[in-house]
This record gives structure tokens, sequence and C-alpha cells, in this order.
């Protein structure tokens, strides 16, 4: 244990956990630090999907079957507005080349290992396996005026983030950008068969898209942005809203230059959750590459090329991240660039298995939160969701469970 500079306001010193790991071994390289996978490792590609594709590629998809190309607009139908794949439903396509159309368009991509929900009924996690048995998880969420999915981009993750669990097994593969939709596709199709519980009108879908399930998003970015793109085409894709969508990252200074030039006005969320160096090298193995500073100019710049306010994630972790000094700093920190171009959303830690830390006593996330609304930063306590069935930020892990189950389905 060592010793921060007290709260303002308050003498003596305040208790600073460091982190540590256990249960499970953090991944380190030859000079002792941790792992960071920035590429992925190389296996087996999916197959091609209709949502990997660009509407001409598509269209010479389906003259390559030796079909008219206005039928790859038909699949688009059925797959981004009537939510299947299933080449019974697509009664508009002549009966002999139904088969054909979906084997080389819409391939399966996601098999439904698990689907837990919890007893109110108003969130549901899916445990999902790709096709060569990489597993991953998307956490469906019913808000009032609103349905929010939390997707996964990587099977696991290569960033390393010791409390986090699904840094735990490090990165299997980058997802591909048809395996990403295909989260939202299969969760549409559940909402319109009432899994949800009972519809809110009519058409009730999927609205909000949250980047925080598997995967760092940005260290996927071409299929990640491909997989947007989708998203938001009103005509050939999903029709979502890019306000709608949140791109969230451990602060990949690059990525989020690049994201800041594509206009596109997904919301940024960075997922700081330490103000200074000293702590976040440790809690975020990537400041080693890009520190605090690098990244909050990085948020600054997509706010002042995008005009979208930009998130600051904080995980508030007992005795660790959550003294008043902290919140001072990171107050100091963001009005240091400026005012109206951020807001904070802390979230108590959702313990992990791995875990030797827990969340902030609540007095204290109070305070946390009270200092930096008093410094003029817009801060919202964030609602959790899913812990009963870890499905909640932070818990998106693959158990021996969950493998066993895959290996069964």
């Amino acid at each position: 244990m060592t010793e921060n500079p007290p709260a303002r306001g308050t003498a003596g010193p305040v208790r600073q956990v460091r982190p540590r790991t256990e249960g499970w071994k953090q991944q380190k390289d030859a000079a002792g630090r941790p792992l960071l996978q920035f590429a992925s490792p190389k296996r087996g590609k999916p197959p091609v999907h209709l949502a990997d594709l660009t509407a001409d590629e598509r269209a010479a998809k389906v003259t390559e079957l030796g079909l008219p190309a206005f039928r790859a607009k038909q699949l688009e139908t059925h797959y981004f507005r009537h939510y299947t794949s299933d080449p019974g439903e697509m009664t508009d396509l002549p009966a002999s080349v139904r088969d054909d159309l979906v084997a080389g368009l819409l391939p399966p991509l996601l098999t439904e290992v698990r689907r837990l929900q919890t007893d109110r009924g108003d969130t549901i996690k899916f445990l999902w396996k790709l096709h060569d048995g990489a597993l991953v998880e998307s956490v469906l969420m019913r808000y009032p005026g609103r349905i929010t999915l939390c997707v996964s981009s990587q099977a696991g993750c290569g960033m390393n983030c010791p409390f986090c669990a699904t840094g735990q097994a490090g990165l299997t593969r980058n997802m591909s950008a048809a395996e990403i939709v295909d989260q939202i596709v299969r969760a549409n199709r559940l909402i319109r068969e009432g899994g949800l519980g009972e519809a809110e009108h009519p058409d009730e879908r999927v609205t909000n898209i949250v980047f925080m399930g598997m995967g760092e998003p940005l260290a996927n970015y071409a299929r990640v942005m491909q997989a947007v793109r989708v998203m938001i085409d009103p005509q050939r894709g999903l029709g979502m809203s890019a306000r709608g969508i949140t791109v969230s990252t451990v602060g990949l200074v690059p990525a989020i230059r690049k994201l800041s030039a594509e206009g596109i006005p997904v919301t940024f969320a960075l997922s700081l959750h330490a103000p200074d160096d000293h702590l976040r090298d440790e809690l975020i193995p990537v400041n080693s590459k890009w520190k605090v500073d690098e990244a909050l100019d990085a948020a600054r710049e997509y706010f002042d090329k995008t005009g979208r306010r930009v998130s600051i994630e904080y995980a508030l972790i007992k005795d660790m991240n959550d003294h008043a000094w902290r919140a001072d700093l990171l107050a100091e920190k963001l009005n240091a660039r400026g005012r109206g171009w951020v807001h904070v959303n802390p979230i108590p830690l959702n313990p992990t298995p791995g875990s030797v830390w827990t969340a902030s006593e609540r007095s204290v996330q109070n305070e946390f939160v009270r200092r930096l609304n008093a410094a003029g930063i817009p801060t919202t306590l964030r609602d959790t969701r899913g812990k009963e069935i870890d499905g909640a930020c932070g818990q998106l892990v693959a158990t021996e469970a969950d493998v066993a189950a895959a290996a069964s389905s």
C-alpha cells in the first residue's frame, strides 16, 4: 500500500490499493510489461456475408451466382428489415434460387449457445459461438423509450486490463463486420417475437448500440466502421441513428483521430478510469503507449471535429481510483481543455471472478460525482444492468461452463 495526496480540504494519508490480479495471471512481455495485442491472431476467416460488402459488391456477388443484381436488394430487405436469413420466409424470391442466394450471401455466423435473462425480463445476455468455435457475448437491455444492445467487436480482448474479465483470456481474434451486425439482427428478431416482453409499439427494435462488449473496438477499426456504416445506412442497411451508436476505447490515440475524420457523428466514449498516469499505467496497460493527456487531447479533437459531446467512462473502484483528489484532478484536466465538450459517466465497478477489488462505497461515489459537478463537469452515475447474469460492464467472459455448453451445441 502506498500513499497518495489527500483529498483537498482534508488532512492525512488516503488509503491506496494498487492494481493486482488474483486467480489468474496477467500476460506479460519479455520485459515484464503487460502484454498488448493489437494484431488479431491468424485464424480461419468467417464466411463472407452481405453485411461485409458494399452495395456494389453485393450486386456483383449476386451476378456471380447467375442472378439479376436487384436480387441483392431483396435480400437486404429480408435481412435488415425482416431480420431473417431463412429462405423459406423469402416468398418474393423464386423458390429455385432462394437456397443458393442465402448460401452465397447470408451464411450462418452466430450460433446461440445460451441465453440468460434477469428476473424482471428487461435484460438478456446471449452467448454466441462463431464459425471457428470462438465465443462472444452481447447484452440486450430495455429502458423506458429505448432498447440498447451492448455488442462485442472481438472474441476476447488484447488490452489486458487487470480489472476486466474479458481481458483475462487475451485476444482470440477480431470479429467480422457481419458478425458484429448479426448480433443486432438476431436481437431485433427476438424483440419482434416478444422475447423482451410486451412491445411499446409495433416496430420496436434496437435503438441504441454500445461497443462495450468483448473487445477493444478501435483495435478492430476497419470492421467496426464497416459495421457502423451498415447500421446507419437508411436504404441498404439497418437505418439506425449514428447518434445512438457509442464507440468506446481505452485510448488508442491514432485510431481516435481517425474516427474524428470519418464524418460519422457516433457518440465517442473514452474509458479513462484514472486521471493520473501513475495509476492508469497499471489499470490500463495501453497508457504505457498513449498517456492520459494524449488521450484527452484526442477526445477533445473528436468534439472539435464532430460537435458531439464526449463521454468519459470511469469505473469507481474502492480505495483505488475513487479518491476525492482524483475527482478534482480529473475536473482540472477536463476544464483545461474547455467547457461544454464532455460528460463524465462514473460507474460502480462490477466485480469479476478474478478481482480483488469491489465497487466504491455509496458515500464515496456521491462525493466523487459531487466534486465533478461542482467543478462544472456534467456528471451522471451510470445505471448498472445485468450483474445478476454476469452481463454488466467488464463482466463479459467465456467461462469453462460456457465452453462446455458450446462444445455440445
